[in-house]
């Protein structure tokens, strides 16, 4: 029912309208730089003779240029965040977890695993003596300072059980 009326108003004094559209007066376009055609230069023998001719000068100077080209260095990080690319990332062998086929196998130097990172943490928190930050950095290849961050900010789970004698425990029933 919605069609029929939209087709209605749609086709209603069609002709009108589009004669009315067509009769308006167009704008007029902007008026064209004027260029030089490659024909009316062609025509020029003069021109042409110069766009031939070979400038001695130039090229003993163009004999005189010796280019030598050498890829930049590899390297992973610049200042301010920006990466180069670089054709191959170094990769150490990431400490395997329990998880089997899942686990990941290489890492790129500079980062961990959440496997790594877990074992990491827990063994820092249960032996503060033997795994110092200096340690974990040199263990899994990382910077000083992000090691440090990283024991700071970051604490493993730690589950605490309750003494069922308190008031708030609840009650089996």
């Amino acid at each position: 029912m919605g069609g029929r009326l939209t087709r209605v108003f749609r086709a209603f004094n069609v002709e009108a309208r589009a004669r009315r559209e067509i009769s308006k007066e167009k704008p007029t376009p902007a008026p064209r730089h004027p260029t030089f055609r490659l024909n009316e230069l062609a025509d020029q023998s003069e021109i042409q003779a110069e766009i031939y001719r070979k400038d001695d000068r130039l090229l003993t100077f163009l004999k005189d240029v010796y280019v030598e080209s050498r890829d930049p260095p590899v390297q992973v990080k610049v200042g301010g965040g920006e990466h180069l690319p670089c054709k191959q990332e170094e990769k150490r062998l990431a400490k395997l977890g329990h998880c089997g086929d899942l686990d990941v196998k290489k890492v790129p130097k500079g980062k961990i695993s959440i496997v790594e990172a877990l074992m990491l943490l827990n063994n820092h928190k249960l032996h503060p003596q033997t795994w110092t930050a200096e340690k974990i950095a040199v263990e899994y290849s990382l910077e000083l300072k992000e090691v440090n961050s990283l024991l700071e900010f970051f604490i493993p789970f730690t589950v605490q059980e309750f003494p069922k004698e308190s008031k708030k425990a609840i009650k089996p029933t």
